[in-house]
Order: structure tokens, then C-alpha cells, then sequence
């Protein structure tokens, strides 16, 4: 996402109502009262283990976001008020502004069968997606995250972050009467960074993005890429020495509902853009895919021709659905 569309997201955030997690009204609940303080969804057990056992206190309530009933909720060990706080949300896809890891680039995927991200890179996040065919938007969404720095936080409360997300889905889809199909629960978060590799080396998201041929005719030297699998949001960055000759993103779910809401509310944002729609099924909706070029702001003309703009679209937007279970 742009610097332009990331300020016209917090404005779209703040006019739906984001300041939700300060001075709300709501329960609050404790020891074994936990497994009602989230209305029923919390894995309290994920909670107790990313705070060691600590008692705990839960608090949150129940409001609209952009029209959709949604539960908020937060965790904290109980007398600890300068230690981190577990953040949960639950709402449906089509509550789409905002939509936190889900939205994030550099996510890796939760895997382990999910749709799903996971974000380290300066606190912890993750984004579970469920189908859901009776909840607006036809899916079921599950954002976590940690109010402390990835480098402050023990590898295993990085990875219960991760399962507080996959096991409150778990939960929340029970709850909803969620037909989808869930993962396993995970036993690692994957914290890799970019990874800069020559265009036949990738094995992530640029994968089969960029052919020989083309990469020797338009001078690609090196992919910038992410691990491949089922994140919300996939990013691959094509680049000749220090120059980045075309950004590919991939969206899905609330991730595509929130770009696509904001590309057509603020057409200017994304010079040189081209975008690809394709079909997904259940909550991964309508996949959004975006080849960007460099004139918007690295100095110099953007020097793909058509035909490579929508080849280097169409291979990336296949590779990237073909991963989700997207039909042909």
C-alpha cells in the first residue's frame, strides 16, 4: 500500500470508528470467567501460555465497524499494567476497513492449512480467514496482535500470537456454524524476511513471476520476495541493480475489499497502476492483483510495454491464486 492510500486507510479507519480499544465499555472477566469474557471465542488457553501462566484479565464488547457487528476484545495478566496486552478481533470479511495483518505485504503465511498471515517485523500480528456462507462477505475474520516488540517477546509468545488467532477461529467458526475448512494448529511462526535472489533462484512469491526471457529483456537482476503460501496479502518486487522495476501485490479477502474500496475512493493514489481481478472461492472472495511501476517516484520513465506489464500480471496473478485453491 502506498504512503497516499496508507493515510487514506487511517482516515477510513478513524471515520468507522478505529479508536475502539481505549475507554471502552464493556465486560471484563477473570480466572474462570475467561471463557465468557470474549463472548465465548477466546482460546483462553493460548492466552494463559503466552503470559506464563499469569492470571488474567479480560475486557471487550461488541459494536458496529463500518456497518458489521464486530467483538473486540483484550487480554492483559492481571496486575501487570506496564506488561503487553493480547488484542483480538472478530468480524465478518465484508467489515473490510483496516484490516491490520491482514493487509501487510511483509506477512509470511501462518500456514499449517490456513489462510492466514503472521507480521513480526516491529510487533507481532496475525490474520486468520475462515469461510463463513451466512456471515456478510461469506467469510468469518480473526486478527490478533501483541502490544509489544517482536525483539521483547520470547519465540513462544511470538508463536502464541499466532495461535490465539488460528484457535479463536476455531472457536468463532463453531460459533457462527462456519462450514469451512480449518488448519491445524501451528507449531512455529515463520519470521523470514525479503529475500533478494536472481530471478531462476526464487521459491517464494516471485516463483515462475518473471520468465528467463523476459528477466534478460527488461534487465531483471534480482526478486525481492516473501515465503510463499496462503498470506492474506502477497507481495513480489521485481528490480534492475537498485532500481525496482515493477511491485506485484496480491489480495484477498477483507485485504482485496479494503484496496479495491480505496483504489475506486481515491483513483489518483497509485500511478501507473494495472489491476486483475479474479474469482476465489467462499471468503477469499474476489482476488485483487496490482502490477505497479516505478514513475510514480523513483525517477525515470516506466519502461515496460504493455504486453510485459500483463504478462508479468497474468504469471504472478496465477502462481499466487493457484497457491489459495483459486480456480483456473
Amino acid at each position: 500500500m502506498t504512503g497516499v492510500k496508507a493515510l487514506a486507510a487511517a482516515l477510513a479507519m478513524a471515520a468507522a470508528g478505529g479508536a475502539v480499544w481505549f475507554g471502552f465499555a464493556g465486560g471484563t472477566a477473570t480466572g474462570d470467567d475467561l471463557g465468557d469474557g470474549c463472548r465465548g471465542s477466546l482460546a483462553v488457553e493460548e492466552a494463559r501460555t503466552f503470559f506464563g501462566g499469569a492470571e488474567l484479565e479480560a475486557r471487550g464488547h461488541t459494536g458496529k465497524w463500518v456497518g458489521y457487528d464486530t467483538e473486540w476484545c483484550s487480554v492483559t495478566a492481571r496486575g501487570q499494567d506496564s506488561g503487553p496486552t493480547l488484542r483480538l478481533q472478530i468480524r465478518p470479511v465484508a467489515a473490510h476497513r483496516a484490516s491490520d495483518a491482514a493487509e501487510e505485504a511483509s506477512a509470511t503465511p501462518i500456514g499449517y492449512g490456513w489462510n492466514g498471515s503472521f507480521v513480526g517485523r516491529s510487533r507481532p500480528e496475525a490474520a486468520v480467514l475462515v469461510d463463513c456462507a451466512a456471515l456478510p462477505g461469506k467469510g468469518l475474520l480473526i486478527l490478533t496482535e501483541a502490544t509489544a516488540k517482536t525483539e521483547d517477546l520470547t519465540r513462544t509468545q511470538l508463536l502464541q500470537v499466532a495461535r490465539l488467532a488460528t484457535e479463536t477461529a476455531r472457536t468463532a467458526a463453531g460459533r457462527f456454524h462456519c462450514e469451512g475448512p480449518l488448519g491445524t494448529r501451528p507449531s512455529g511462526v515463520d519470521l523470514s524476511g525479503w529475500r533478494d535472489v536472481p530471478p531462476a533462484r526464487a521459491t517464494g512469491t516471485c516463483r515462475d513471476v518473471v520468465s528467463a526471457a523476459t528477466a534478460a529483456r527488461l534487465g531483471v537482476t534480482a526478486v525481492s520476495e516473501k515465503p510463499a503460501g496462503r498470506a492474506l496479502t502477497e507481495a513480489c518486487a521485481l528490480k534492475r541493480g537498485a532500481k525496482t522495476v515493477a511491485d506485484l501485490t496480491a489480495y484477498y479477502g477483507a485485504s482485496a475489499e479494503q484496496e479495491m474500496y480505496l483504489d475506486g475512493r481515491y483513483p489518483g493514489s497509485v500511478k501507473g497502476a494495472t489491476t486483475r481481478t479474479l474469482t476465489c472461492k467462499g471468503a477469499l472472495g474476489t482476488a485483487y492483483v496490482e502490477l505497479v511501476g516505478p514513475s510514480g517516484g523513483q525517477g525515470g520513465p516506466w519502461d515496460l510495454r504493455p504486453a510485459d506489464v500483463q504478462e508479468l500480471l497474468g504469471r504472478f496473478a496465477a502462481t499466487s491464486t493457484a497457491r489459495h485453491g483459486c480456480p483456473a
